[in-house]
């Protein structure tokens, strides 16, 4: 796998479906699957059953992942999609916003 682009934390937009132009804060990357978990994005309903461990059911409201092909980190500077490149700095490899050049990790 690739070096990590995205990570838990960032603020990403959502390049496409149903929650297009949405942004929201990286909660979980698996890199593996190649899907990323991101709050208030893609989320799905599940209707339950009552339960012994939840009696009254109802419907339970849970984030799904998206695939990471469909977001983008958010550009520092004015919070539209951006790429991202790799720089060294001080010794220390940082991601840099390819839109505006600024460093996206402190």
């Amino acid at each position: 796998m690739a070096s990590a682009r995205i990570k838990k934390g960032d603020t990403v937009v959502v390049l496409s479906g149903k929650d297009k132009g949405v942004s929201g804060t990286v909660q979980k990357v698996m890199p593996k699957q190649g899907k990323v978990l991101v709050e208030g994005v893609n989320v799905m309903t599940r209707h339950r059953k009552p339960s012994q461990a939840n009696p009254q059911g109802g419907i339970d409201r849970i984030p799904a992942p998206l695939a990471l092909a469909k977001v983008a980190v958010a550009d520092p500077k004015d919070g539209k999609p951006t790429r991202v490149r790799f720089e060294e700095k001080d010794g220390k490899k940082v991601r840099i916003a390819v839109k505006s050049g600024e460093t996206i990790d402190g």
